[in-house]
């Protein structure tokens, strides 16, 4: 149905839910664009967020999370006791928690830490590989023992992890809970 004063053209349509859009060609096509271009920039700002190493001095909440400049990083790829978890050590109640905590502690002390973001976890923190002058602090944590390879998201420190039950290192010295 046509109407001669305002050439306004009612068109049927199938769906009376569905919203047909219309307009101009170039409109559309612009629109398009800027959609496109928002999605992009969204896209690379939270890769370039996730890919950004993260450096300074460190200071250990538990055995698998530091903290640097206020913010939040966990260990990726292992899982260390949790800072109240009890252990056994020679058929004895042992605080293993802070045990792996003042481990991490001690190793890295005062040396600044860069941590190379590999991911975001649940509560959002940045999980990441850590390293002090070049070594990779976390195998580190797994070969002394203070960790699991946390195989759920990584096999990365398997080999690190046998060869500290081998050798009896950390938590391998009694017995645990798996954290």
């Amino acid at each position: 149905m046509t109407d001669s004063r305002y050439r306004l053209t009612t068109v049927e349509c199938p769906n009376p839910r569905r919203v047909l859009t219309t307009g101009p060609r170039e409109a559309r096509i612009e629109l398009s664009r800027i959609a496109s271009i928002v999605m992009l920039v969204t896209v690379l700002h939270s890769t370039m967020a996730i890919a950004s190493d993260i450096v300074g001095v460190a200071s250990v909440t538990d055995g698998d999370t530091i903290q640097i400049h206020g913010q939040s990083i966990r260990f990726y790829g292992i899982d260390a006791p949790e800072s109240g978890q009890l252990c056994k050590l020679d058929d004895k109640p042992w605080r293993c928690g802070p045990a792996a905590a003042n481990a991490l502690a001690d190793h890295i002390g005062a040396r600044t830490v860069t941590c190379a973001p590999r991911d975001r976890d649940r509560y959002g923190r940045t999980v990441a590989v850590y390293r002090v002058e070049g070594e990779d602090v976390n195998a580190w944590l797994v070969r002394e023992g203070w960790a699991l390879a946390y195989r759920r998201y990584s096999s990365d420190y398997v080999d690190e992890e046998a060869a500290a039950k081998a050798a009896k290192r950390g938590l391998w010295r009694g017995t645990f809970i798996p954290p």
